[in-house]
């Protein structure tokens, strides 16, 4: 394909997602990229700017300040940042499509990703499967390795293709920042989108509880001391934000050059502009 035809096809997928989330009077916004703290996440390397911060690796603390602050429905489409990402698969930049929906729970929201997904790939059946279902019985253990329950995990996703799939039903300990299940506390309120065999988007039905923040981000400081990480500091302004209130809403990530790879039927992530090798 020729880099006119690859920069024309990439701009109208994306006024498709525009045009998509004005319909539903959903707002645009656009946050810093480059702010002083960053998510404490043992599994999310951040790169670090000295003397300025890190460069984001997703919008969701600034997005949920804005929330706090009384604006609707939000969406941002933009560049984030991954230390050490690279593959088939992943950069280290990469092009992030997130939302929050003002009042959803975690089911409405996967009927707006499927319908987004429909308007930009086309019609297609969309499966519910389990995290359960899909690692086994292992998840039940008490002492469950969490590294073996992740390469379970990332092995049987890989696995589910062709086809587009909800993963559902995640175990608590890995609810991330989404609510437990009320009628089942040992579930998270937190679903992923895979279309054959690939990670899309990863979605919650966002935690309001501010000393349940504080808790989870105080685990994810112990893992990563566990695992000889760097420590990282919790994002005091986005804690502060959260004792104004989090309203009930349920936000989602999507990688957008994922799926325009798969829209185009490559193989692997394609490069923004030209280089040696495209």
């Amino acid at each position: 394909m020729s880099w006119a035809k690859r920069v024309q096809q990439r701009a109208q997928y994306l006024a498709a997602i525009r045009a998509f989330f004005a319909a539903r009077d959903v707002l645009e916004v656009q946050t810093p990229v480059l702010a002083a703290a960053t998510v404490t996440d043992p599994d999310v390397e951040s790169i670090a700017v000295p003397g300025y911060g890190y460069l984001q690796t997703s919008p969701e603390y600034q997005m949920k300040r804005l929330l706090c602050a009384g604006v609707p429905s939000i969406y941002q489409l933009g560049p984030v940042f991954r230390h050490e990402e690279r593959g088939r698969l992943h950069n280290p930049e990469f092009t992030m499509l997130e939302w929050y929906r003002l009042d959803f729970n975690d089911a409405q929201l996967m009927q707006e990703v499927a319908e987004l997904i429909t308007h930009l790939l086309g019609p297609a059946e969309v499966q519910i499967i389990s995290y359960r279902e899909l690692v086994g019985e292992a998840v039940d253990q008490p002492d469950a390795d969490r590294s073996d329950l992740d390469l379970r995990f990332a092995q049987a996703s890989e696995r589910l293709k062709p086809g587009r799939f909800f993963i559902v039903d995640y175990p608590a300990d890995q609810a991330a920042l989404a609510r437990l299940r009320p009628d089942n506390p040992t579930v998270a309120a937190r679903f992923e989108l895979v279309i054959d065999g690939i990670e899309i988007a990863n979605g919650y039905w966002e935690l309001q509880d501010p000393a349940e923040h504080h808790s989870r981000f105080a685990e994810d400081r112990r893992v990563r001391k566990a695992r000889g990480l760097p420590d990282v500091e919790p994002d005091t302004e986005f804690l502060q934000a959260l004792e104004q209130g989090l309203p009930q809403c349920a936000g989602v990530a999507l990688g957008v050059d994922r799926l325009l790879m798969l829209s185009r039927r490559a193989v692997r992530l394609e490069p923004l502009v030209p280089t040696m090798d495209s």
